[in-house]
């Protein structure tokens, strides 16, 4: 009897061990499976397949199409709310009347809250790759005021053409009146716009990690599942990147509001796993959105400030100059194009167009036209490859369930 019984142990223990070696290899040959499947998404790239991208995108943005618009149905008592509200609003803009001015003031600021807004929302979003609206947008302005601020000693540029055009004020001044404090306050409302655009474009990160923790779903995406497997393996991280990354999700998970401050408020890269970190344990929305707005569009926008205004105000700008002319052989060609561009900014800033000196275009600036018509462009490829990508996975994700139902 006792050996009958160890008999019955053994091969009930060999069950086991041949049912989990089973579970096992399903569970490596489903993770190899994704694994070639990604692999066989991010090669549907414009460069590589563009007659399957283009297609797989207009493909894609009909489904989306289509799910907006039956959102929009199922929310219609908002929408009808929305469109009377448009509609009092474009009385309101077309009939005359002494608020006009007032109209015309309030259209003025929404348009360009609006434009900085849009920039930081594509700067963290970016669909699979951001557009580096800080370098290409925020940061030249912030400079181009900080180096008009410093010529014409004001910041009370007339309005209009300020922002469009940048020209200096007929009034008296005194050399050296202007302050740092000033050129601050003159840039405060596009700095703050572009930051809370940037805390709106961590959002979706933060709802990904939610919406799967609460499901139980796990959804195909690199970072939640990198994020994931940080988790599993969080006592045997080794090299400084997974270190790192332990440190911010450690920081906000335990520390919370404060914790998500500190990460919102330092440029940070790794600033998704906070997002992702947030969504995953619950924090709540509020908790998280509120430190990431105070952070992103308050604090790090001044220290942003600070770096470029520094960076770029009149002395220190005369002594990059003077350094570039003292390198060695190349150093006089490379500075006559920098000083070229500075006076021809300063008699744009006095508004002498009409003086002897010629405006031929300097190709600094057109390099710099240049630069961000190709990053734009990249931006918008990379929007056209995502979308391709998420209708192969649509369609990969049929073939799943069409294999499960069999």
């Amino acid at each position: 009897m006792a050996e009958n019984g160890t008999d019955c142990d053994q091969r009930r223990i060999g069950m086991i061990k041949e049912q989990h070696n089973g579970n096992f290899t399903d569970s490596s040959l489903l993770s190899e499976r994704k694994r070639r499947d990604r692999e066989e998404r991010l090669n549907i790239v414009l460069w590589r397949q563009p007659l399957v991208t283009l297609q797989y995108f207009f493909l894609e943005t009909l489904i989306n199409l289509k799910e907006w618009t039956i959102k929009l149905w199922h929310r219609r008592s908002i929408l009808v709310s929305f469109l009377l509200t448009l509609a009092v609003l474009t009385a309101t803009y077309y009939i005359e009347g002494t608020h006009q001015q007032y109209v015309r003031y309030m259209e003025k600021k929404f348009f360009w809250c609006a434009y900085w807004v849009g920039l930081g929302i594509l700067s963290s979003v970016g669909l699979g790759t951001g557009l580096h609206t800080f370098l290409l947008y925020l940061g030249p302005h912030i400079a181009s005021v900080t180096l008009a601020a410093y010529e014409c000693n004001s910041v009370n540029f007339p309005e209009p053409p300020y922002p469009d055009q940048i020209i200096c004020p007929d009034e008296e001044t005194i050399e050296g009146s202007i302050s740092l404090w000033a050129i601050i306050s003159k840039v405060r409302l596009e700095a703050c716009m572009w930051g809370a655009g940037t805390a709106i474009g961590e959002l979706p990160p933060y709802f990904m990690a939610r919406a799967a923790r609460l499901s139980g779903a796990e959804p195909d995406d690199e970072e939640y599942q990198e994020f994931e497997e940080m988790l599993e393996h969080a006592e045997t991280a080794q090299d400084f990147a997974s270190r790192a990354k332990l440190a911010v999700q450690n920081l906000v998970q335990k520390v919370g509001f404060f914790g998500i401050l500190a990460c919102a408020s330092i440029p940070n890269p790794l600033f998704d796993l906070a997002g992702i970190t947030c969504g995953h344990f619950l924090v709540p929305f509020w908790t998280f959105f509120g430190a990431t707005l105070i952070g992103k569009a308050i604090i790090k926008m001044h220290i942003q400030k600070l770096f470029v205004i520094i960076t770029f105000s009149k002395h220190i700008v005369e002594q990059m100059v003077s350094l570039i002319g003292a390198i060695p052989s190349i150093g006089p060609s490379l500075q006559k194009p920098f000083q070229e561009y500075l006076e021809a900014q300063r008699i744009k800033l006095h508004h002498k167009s009409d003086s002897g000196v010629p405006q031929g275009e300097n190709w600094l600036s057109w390099m710099f036209e240049k630069l961000v018509i190709v990053m734009v462009c990249y931006f918008i490829l990379s929007i056209i490859n995502s979308m391709a990508q998420s209708y192969a996975k649509r369609l990969q994700q049929k073939m799943y369930s069409e294999e499960k139902t069999k």
